[in-house]
């Protein structure tokens, strides 16, 4: 897959120690070997590409001056965390990065003992690395704790929070802040902004001509402290902005520092590393650093399917459907036009979530609120008091962080809020900590919500409608990652009655009640079973809350057997939803749930974990056999 010949250094890597006794010029070397070695891979298996080049010298200086493991670094969610891994005795295994059994694309504390804090989500470094430097106070230890936070990190509130309790601590800490004015989206954060709208104040300004006029009347004398108030300026804005803050909240500010340039970061890094308190160094990079198609499109290339090593552009290997996400940003677009009411809130993924449709068609009604999905429910809430319909697009696993603010701000008040969930279920190659396992459990909970899940990119559509025109409270859509089935789309829009569930086959011997896209798997697995004279009745129950109670009743009265089909963890979601209303009815119909484990699933691509964790058709049609005590299906038959 690599050539390793042409890399002088990084095959002689195993570990930070081999780096420490490296001169300046081979650990530059070193770090262009690096990012070589990463574009050779990534661009070959895809991945998180773009924040890795950013920081191949800020990782090579951390590991070079801090004694790893012992030294304690936290990564801030892990995108930018390649380098790291290469040069912590992963480097041969990065080929399998985010595959089956391969390593994680993010930080995980089982994977190696350098990664001393696992995560996926942002903002939560600076916490972490607290609380380590706090319990080794506790515990008289003299290891040294480094966090390295993105600023896109930043613009979330639980890195002021942390950063609030790091100063009242007094721990020895050592924050870098990597601003590369990046997160995955061209970055909100405020204070990247403060600044020039510091420098262009008429009073700023005012002075400084004042010192120019001055300094114009003093000759030869007057130019050589031109040339100095000129450097001065300069120095004056890194001081101001945003050491200030920092300051303010009990950080001694360093900064801002080159993250390009290797010998000034392993300099402020030794200088610094023996200081008492909290320390803030400030390093300035450049998202997709030395790779051209990554420095000219950072959205892009920040997380990749495998693409050209030389233009960068993805290798497609088929003219696959659009994905869910691009008919969601369609069909709000066109459903903004109809009603000026409707706007879309999300939370740093424009790209992400399909809003960036509707950012570049109606750029007034789009918000970006940064890597802040508590503010971006109750920034909603807020604008629904008003008569205004947001349409609250973010992955199901970032909205847990807003699991707070849905039952408070929205449920409570019963606040029109339309919440998109996009990447519900399985989504693959990001693993854990990105998987939309757990939100029909924790959405199901709540009172006033409604839940739906589209059977197919046509109802996706008609659920968005219905969700913004005929209901007044809070409402969920979710639906997977991935592309769409491919079914015809109809001019227009249709309304979807509330808590009615559709027919979709009818059968003798069980009935599978499925949601979202386990209703295509019902009726792969139903073929598979007409095979060996298994006649199921598919029926697309659409609502997880309020469920179709007739339809429940219906399917209670003619069947013994039952299943529910869901992606969503089996503890609290659809399926048990259904069992506490036939508990309810004292119905005694046999019923197996059908969904993802009581366990965190690891990564892999969504077909293969389906396959592992017998949720694809071939895994439900053997579950039916056995709720059914049938023989096993012949081998030859094709669903």
């Amino acid at each position: 897959m690599v050539d390793e010949s042409k890399y002088k250094l990084l095959f002689n890597v195993n570990s930070p120690k081999d780096i420490r006794s490296f001169s300046l010029n081979e650990l530059k070397t070193l770090c262009t070997e690096i990012r070589e070695y990463m574009i050779d891979v990534i661009s070959q298996i895809g991945g998180h590409f773009g924040g890795g080049l950013g920081t191949v010298e800020l990782t090579v200086a951390l590991h070079k001056v801090f004694n790893t493991p012992h030294d304690l670094i936290v990564w801030d969610t892990g995108h930018q965390a390649y380098p790291h891994k290469i040069i912590t005795g992963r480097r041969d295994q990065l080929k399998t990065i985010r595959q089956l059994n391969g390593i994680s694309g993010f930080l995980k504390r089982t994977e190696s003992e350098y990664d001393a804090f696992g995560a996926g989500h942002a903002s939560t470094s600076i916490s972490a690395a607290l609380g380590m430097a706090v319990a080794r106070d506790i515990l008289k230890s003299e290891k040294k704790v480094i966090a390295v936070i993105g600023d896109g990190a930043m613009t979330g509130g639980m890195a002021y929070e942390a950063m609030n309790n790091s100063g009242i601590t007094k721990s020895n800490l050592i924050v870098v802040l990597n601003d590369n004015n990046m997160s995955i989206a061209p970055n909100v954060w405020q204070f990247s902004n403060y600044f020039s709208e510091m420098i262009a104040h008429p009073e700023y300004n005012k002075f400084k001509g004042a010192i120019w006029d001055l300094t114009g009347k003093l000759d030869d004398f007057g130019d050589r402290i031109r040339k100095v108030a000129a450097r001065l300026e300069s120095g004056i804005k890194a001081i101001i902005t945003p050491g200030m803050l920092f300051e303010a909240l009990g950080f001694r500010y360093f900064g801002p520092v080159n993250g390009h340039k290797l010998d000034q970061l392993i300099k402020i890094f030794d200088q610094i590393k023996n200081f008492n308190g909290p320390i803030l160094v400030h390093v300035t990079s450049e998202k997709g650093k030395g790779y051209k198609p990554a420095e000219n499109h950072e959205q892009k290339l920040h997380a990749s399917t495998p693409f050209d090593k030389i233009t960068g552009e993805a290798i497609k290997k088929f003219d696959a459907p659009p994905a869910y996400t691009t008919i969601f940003g369609n069909a709000l677009v066109e459903i903004a036009k109809q009603n000026p009411q409707v706007i879309g809130i999300t939370a740093a993924m424009p790209d992400g979530t399909g809003l960036d449709i509707l950012q570049k068609e109606i750029p007034e009604r789009c918000f970006d609120v940064g890597i802040a999905e508590e503010h971006a429910v109750t920034f909603a809430a807020g604008m629904a008091t008003q008569g205004i319909i947001p349409v609250v697009a973010i992955y199901s696993t970032f909205l847990q962080r807003g699991f707070d603010q849905i039952i408070h701000d929205v449920a409570l008040q019963n606040l029109h809020v339309v919440f998109v969930l996009d990447r519900a279920g399985l989504v693959g190659a990001d693993g854990p900590t990105h998987h939309g396992s757990f939100d029909l459990t924790y959405l199901r909970l709540i009172p006033n919500m409604i839940i739906m899940a589209p059977k197919d990119e046509s109802e996706l559509r008609n659920m968005l409608y219905t969700a913004v025109n005929y209901v007044k409270g809070p409402v969920v859509i979710r639906y997977p990652r991935g592309n769409v089935l491919g079914v015809q789309l109809d001019q227009g829009f249709a309304k979807i009655e509330i808590a009615k569930a559709e027919k979709i086959k009818n059968g003798g011997n069980v009935a599978l009640l499925a949601v979202g896209n386990m209703v295509e798997y019902a009726k792969k697995a139903s073929e598979k079973l007409l095979a060996n004279g298994v006649n199921c009745e598919i029926i697309n129950m659409r609502f997880i809350k309020p469920l179709d109670k007739e339809m429940l009743d219906e399917v209670a009265n003619k069947f013994e057997k039952i299943a529910t089909l869901e992606e969503n963890t089996i503890v609290g979601g659809f399926g048990s939803g259904v069992l506490e209303y036939f508990a309810e009815k004292n119905y005694k119909n046999e019923i197996i749930r059908i969904g993802l484990p009581d366990s965190f699933v690891e990564h892999g691509t969504q077909a293969e974990l389906h396959r592992i964790i017998e949720i694809d058709p071939d895994g439900i049609a053997e579950k039916i056999k056995t709720l059914l005590k049938k023989t096993e299906l012949p081998k030859n038959v094709v669903g």
